[in-house]
């Protein structure tokens, strides 16, 4: 038993070597979603706070993130989130693929999916109450609404 623990405490230290790449990539602000749509201060201040960090280029990285395997974790679930919807690339999108993501946005809002309750359980900030979700759900179908399809 000894030497299993021995072996793992090895293994945590050696795979601290291995950090994750926390830059983001380049991107045109006029891509961007909430330049795009002219969002009022309020609604983008909290869609960047219960969205961008895992559906932008514009991800932050918090401090546990330099412990690994959590470091991992947290990129993986960047990476994936930003495959499902990128708002710092919302431009390049066509116009029925916008008018899809605004859908899939609302909805998930509205089966309170989104923002993922593993996110929120640390970053209290992302949570939505009864009354931002209903803001962000009206917005997201207005601008899905305003899309020429």
């Amino acid at each position: 038993m000894k030497k299993i623990l021995i072996a793992l405490l090895v293994v945590l230290v050696a795979i601290q070597f291995f950090q994750i790449d926390k830059t983001n990539p380049v991107t045109d602000e006029k891509l961007d979603f909430l330049v795009i749509n002219n969002t009022s201060p309020e609604i983008a201040s909290q869609i960047k706070a219960s969205c961008y960090v895992c559906h932008s280029n514009q991800s932050t990285y918090p401090a546990y993130t330099y412990v690994q395997p959590i470091g991992w974790f947290v990129k993986n679930h960047i990476e994936d989130g930003k495959k499902h919807l990128n708002f710092s690339e919302f431009g390049n999108y066509s116009a029925k693929k916008q008018a899809h993501k605004m859908e899939e946005c609302y909805e998930l809002v509205e089966e309170a999916e989104m923002p993922l309750s593993s996110y929120t359980l640390i970053h209290d900030e992302a949570l939505l109450d009864a009354t931002q979700k209903e803001v962000l759900i009206n917005y997201f179908k207005k601008i899905e609404k305003g899309i020429k399809k």
